[in-house]
């Protein structure tokens, strides 16, 4: 780098970068709990099944991520879907088979699969 010409163009390019990756606001985010807490009750093979099947499905409108600590360690692994313009939910206990149901029927029928939420939990 030999000038501030180079440099800004440099910062231009990275931004745009940046850019490609942002969130569209109009998608499904699916995320999942990925701390060591989630990983040591298996959220691992939980991710890999969302994400597989989310690409087998076609779902665009759909993007599966990950996050560290979702500070509910007794209820690993957590997978997070939040929709454009409605209240998160929030699967517990979750495994591979439970995730597909989740795929197939929240994110494709609409239908919040409501015996793996916490909101179904009694205390």
């Amino acid at each position: 780098m030999k000038s501030l010409a180079e440099l800004k163009a440099i910062r231009e390019k990275m931004q745009g970068q940046v850019g490609l990756r942002a969130e569209n606001e109009s998608q499904t985010r699916v995320v999942v709990g990925m701390a060591t807490c989630g990983i040591a009750s298996g959220a691992r093979p939980v991710l890999k099944a969302l994400s597989d099947a989310v690409q087998e499905k076609n779902l665009e409108n759909v993007v599966v991520t990950q996050t560290g600590c979702i500070g509910l360690c007794k209820f690993e692994p957590i997978v997070e879907v939040m929709e454009p313009g409605k209240d998160k939910v929030t699967y517990i206990h979750m495994t591979p088979e439970k995730a597909l149901e989740v795929v197939d029927q929240h994110l494709i029928r609409g239908q919040v699969v409501a015996d793996y939420t916490l909101g179904n939990i009694k205390l």
